[in-house]
């Protein structure tokens, strides 16, 4: 591994984490829990094969990952984050927050995992009503399906399906995130390409307004329209 040999606590940090995908690496882990090599790879788009391998083995040495073999009928080798890699939690939630405003510009080749939307779930949404019963809203972007839970105060998210959810966003990425952190309504975002259904009252009961739509409109718009 490379050192910026400095004697600088940032310095030392970044030569652990610094790399290329390492940081992605984790994310993956902390958004998924334990995952299997080829979870991770699908997680990480564009990785190769002998880096990703190279980068699990550096995080292990290191003491941020450590890999258990997984009984049947798993029975596979298993990556995991150490109490170590768990305490780069913030610092990924941090970074979520930084880059939120840069997400206003979308590439055609930008890859999408519904894992990705668990740290906008965790910096924007809330849970407003935590006496009342728990709901569900369903979404979905590229192909990609995950559910979003509210109740007791507390919203959490998981891929899959949602089944019969209470309300759903489907459209593109970029649009579901603006909803999301909100910067954009559910009604606003119908013109940008979003379909949503259900209950608004559901919708209204986690999603953002006012300083979460500061927070994402800190980057200019570089003269361009939201996408």
């Amino acid at each position: 591994m490379r050192s910026y040999h400095e004697y600088c606590a940032v310095a030392k940090a970044l030569d652990v984490v610094g790399e290329r995908w390492t940081l992605l690496i984790v994310r993956e882990l902390l958004t998924r829990g334990a995952c299997r090599y080829t979870d991770l790879r699908a997680g990480l788009p564009g990785i190769a094969t002998n880096l990703l391998a190279t980068r699990l083995r550096e995080l292990e040495e290191t003491g941020v990952i450590e890999r258990e073999e997984a009984p049947p009928p798993v029975a596979t080798t298993l990556f995991r984050l150490t109490p170590r890699g768990q305490a780069l939690r913030p610092v990924l939630d941090a970074l979520a927050g930084w880059g939120v405003p840069l997400m206003r510009e979308a590439g055609d080749e930008d890859a999408f995992r519904a894992q990705w939307l668990a740290f906008p779930v965790r910096t924007f949404l809330s849970d407003k009503s935590p006496g009342e019963p728990p709901v569900t809203i369903g979404v979905r972007a590229d192909g990609e399906a995950a559910v979003i839970e509210a109740g007791g105060g507390t919203v959490t998210i998981r891929t899959g399906e949602p089944g019969d959810p209470d309300a759903s966003l489907d459209g593109p990425p970029q649009v579901v995130m603006a909803v999301l952190s909100g910067r954009l309504s559910p009604e606003d975002a119908g013109a940008k390409g979003l379909r949503w259904a259900g209950s608004r009252a559901v919708l209204d009961r986690v999603l953002p307004s006012g300083q979460a739509v500061a927070m994402a409109d800190l980057a200019p718009d570089h003269g361009g329209e939201d996408r």
